[in-house]
């Protein structure tokens, strides 16, 4: 009782109600070559169409890594991407760029440390990532009202029909770019070149003629995407600023993007020249901040030249228009040499701290030997929370008729024993939409969706194999479809056969982690329990630090882990299981220590790998008591 001199009531407290939180067993998590995206940092991803939003779509390069990350994301919604590609110096990957010096912002954090105040000397813009598909940009800018829409000089001759244009006493050099809409008479057609200052050229020839002389009205380009000339912000203005205005387009110039040439990818309308612009919420609205946050294709190197003042503040500045357009279009991006070990090595470690992030399943992709090993010994053995999924090398399984076996024993014989750590038969034919053709992809991806399925419809510690829970999707056939033989010498090398089951598709028909000591741990499901366990009883126990190691808070500890453990076994993930937190493993000399220890027993539950089926005969005037368990 607390002391106290005059009578009272005193009230104490103690909770008792701590609980195991639930922990991830689905965040799957992947290292590769794409095609787009920032390089060397985490992205999650919820679905294959996120994948080509955020990385875009796969080519011959980047297609084993894509579909790993594809198929896996058929079976779940959490994936975690890190985007590598080459940067060995002369052979990096290049983002393209308005005059085509070749350089690699690798980003965003990348860009604010070397770029973000115009360093590089490469033109207004860069592509937001490294890659060719940035050969196919275009930025247009249009920065005043004569930019968006003016009235030619002097007279114009056109003729129906045809795609020449004369003039008298014109300026079409400083007037009319490529690309300008041209207004002859109720035809809109655009100019594709400018020979001189009285004659240019028109992408098509115009079916309504005009006549000797006549005025002709241009238009930017993209002035049908905005809704008005750019002009003075009521910001600006509002400070005796002027002209601040520009809108702007991101445009897929050659079609490399979404197939059809001249395709608008972003709008910008309204934009300010005004370092300190505001928009009449009060959001940023300075040209370079918004494209910087904003656009998923382009990043600001330079002030454009023709933009006197740009990027000053907004008080008294008049902001020089200029009376053309602006249009610039990348180029210099390139893929670089093949990703070395070094870079995908690089890439996978973006998974190598538990602390840092909490994934469950890593996929080796197409990883050779040396990628492999790394995955093996430096992810599953040093986190120890996670498994990694492994396929066998592409050449040990594709065209190697015959020799499947050997090579991928081979394979798995060179990497370590591991409970952390899983390796499946092969790879798979499957149809590639994006380019119309078919193509082999490691199944590793796959096997990591089984368990994320299986975790969806069950539990972690339930196997991932079999004809309930192992069917692969969107399989046209095996590069190899181990025989029964074949079966027997891979399970027995811990390499888990995906086969051929008629009448039940493609099946994962194992389920050994790569231990290779007789132990439960040489089981998946056993594996993924004690993962599930271990993360989610440490979790919890995390807030007794700094408690007193007494009998109240061992019994607190107690009274957390054995309804979660009950739990658990009223689920088949364990048979039985018990706790230890007192005085026989938390002696004077552990407190003194300032440790605690809490053991906790757990008998796993465990797969079935083998039935035995005994069918006995037995004579009409037998009694079954008389013969069973005799044969």
């Amino acid at each position: 009782m607390v002391f106290q001199i005059s009578p009272g009531v005193n009230v104490s407290e103690g909770d008792l109600t701590a609980v195991i939180p639930a922990v991830s067993t689905t965040d799957g998590a992947v290292a590769g070559e794409f095609q787009w995206g920032p390089l060397n940092e985490r992205i999650l991803i919820d679905s294959e169409d996120s994948l080509v939003t955020r990385f875009w779509k796969p080519d011959n390069n980047v297609a084993s890594v894509w579909f790993t990350a594809a198929n896996f994301l058929a079976y779940g919604n959490k994936l975690y991407v890190v985007r590598i590609a080459s940067e060995t110096s002369g052979t990096t990957a290049n983002n393209a760029t308005s005059d085509g010096t070749g350089l690699q912002i690798k980003n965003d954090d990348h860009y604010t440390a070397s770029y973000s105040t115009g360093q590089g000397s490469v033109g207004s813009w860069a592509a937001k990532y490294p890659g060719v598909l940035g050969n196919n940009l275009k930025v247009s800018v249009c920065s005043s009202a004569a930019a968006y829409q003016s009235t030619l000089t002097g007279n114009v001759t056109v003729t129906a029909n045809t795609t020449a244009v004369t003039g008298l006493g014109t300026l079409f050099d400083s007037e009319v770019r490529a690309g300008d809409l041209l207004q002859l008479n109720s035809v809109e057609v655009k100019v594709a070149s400018v020979t001189s200052n009285t004659a240019l050229t028109l992408s098509a020839a115009h079916s309504a003629g005009a006549a000797a002389n006549a005025s002709v009205v241009r238009n930017w380009e993209y002035y049908n995407n905005v809704d008005k000339a750019p002009g003075t912000s009521t910001f600006v203005s509002n400070l005796s600023g002027a002209n601040d205005e520009i809108h702007m387009t991101v445009v897929d110039q050659d079609g490399g993007i979404t197939a059809t040439p001249g395709t608008v990818l972003e709008v910008y309308e309204q934009l300010s020249l005004a370092s300190d612009g505001k928009t009449a919420d009060g959001s940023i609205n300075y040209y370079r901040e918004v494209i910087n946050q904003q656009s998923s294709w382009v990043r600001w190197m330079d002030h454009a030249s023709g933009n006197s003042n740009a990027g000053t503040a907004a008080a008294s500045t008049s902001f020089i228009d200029s009376v053309t357009v602006i249009s610039e279009s990348l180029s210099g991006g390139t893929r670089g040499a093949a990703p070395s070990n070094a870079d995908k090595i690089r890439g996978y470690d973006k998974f190598a701290d538990a602390s840092d992030v909490d994934v469950s399943l890593v996929m080796g992709a197409d990883a050779n030997i040396t990628v492999a090993a790394h995955l093996v010994d430096n992810i599953g053995e040093s986190r120890k929370d996670v498994l990694v999924c492994l396929s066998p090398e592409e050449n040990d399984v594709v065209n190697n008729e015959g020799s499947e076996a050997t090579a991928s024993k081979t394979f798995r014989d060179l990497l370590a024993s591991s409970s952390y750590s899983t390796m499946d038969s092969g790879w798979k034919y499957q149809y590639d939409r994006y380019n119309d053709l078919y193509r082999y992809v490691p199944l590793n991806g796959d096997v990591a969706g089984l368990c994320v399925r299986t975790d969806t419809i069950r539990d972690a510690w339930w196997s991932p194999a079999g004809y309930q829970r192992g069917a692969i999707k969107n399989v046209v056939k095996l590069a190899y479809n181990p025989t029964r033989a074949e079966q027997d010498t891979l399970y027995k090398a811990g390499i888990n056969p995906v086969v051929s089951a008629p009448g039940h598709g493609i099946v994962l028909f194992g389920d050994k982690t790569m231990l290779t000591q007789p132990s439960a741990f040489d089981r998946i499901n056993v594996r993924r329990l004690f993962i599930v366990l271990e993360k989610a009883i440490s979790t919890a126990s995390k807030f007794m630090l700094f408690e007193f190691n007494d009998d109240f808070t061992r019994a607190q500890f107690r009274n957390m882990v054995e309804p979660f453990l009950r739990n658990i076994q009223g689920r088949r993930g364990i048979y039985d299981y018990r706790v230890v937190a007192d005085e026989t493993n938390n002696t004077a000399e552990v407190i003194d220590n300032n440790e605690f220890v809490g053991d906790i027993y757990v008998k796993p539950a465990r797969s079935i790998n083998f039935i035995q089926l005994n069918f006995v005969a037995v004579r009409t005037g037998v009694e079954f008591t008389e013969v069973v368990g005799k044969f």
